[in-house]
């Protein structure tokens, strides 16, 4: 089973930035990390690390600034809620299809 939950050194190493670059991130609230009630470590689930790859790939290759890195993880986001959509839609049409298809003996 593949870890879900990272620690923010284990985050650091692994990504290789360093807490500042992390925190801007917190602060944009372009990643936010799972508190655990109690507890004063901030864990990071795999899908704020993803949002993480980008806004790195985005400052460091592309020189995206923060409110960019924002905007298009904001965009990457509705785009996959689209392709959901539309996925689901082209589904439902091909069952659709496949029901007419046998009502009429077309199919088997």
């Amino acid at each position: 089973m593949a870890k879900e939950l990272w620690t923010v050194t284990e985050v650091l190493e692994f990504y290789q930035i360093d807490e500042t670059f992390l925190r801007d991130l917190e602060e944009e609230e372009i990643v936010c990390p799972t508190c655990n009630e109690g507890l004063s470590t901030r864990l990071f689930h795999t899908n704020e690390l993803e949002k993480l790859r980008v806004a790195k790939i985005l400052m460091e290759d592309m020189d995206v600034n923060l409110s960019g890195v924002e905007v298009i993880l904001q965009m990457r986001k509705n785009m996959i809620e689209i392709r959901r959509q539309f996925d689901a839609i082209l589904e439902d049409l091909a069952r659709q299809m496949q029901k007419t298809l046998k009502r009429n003996r077309l199919i088997d």
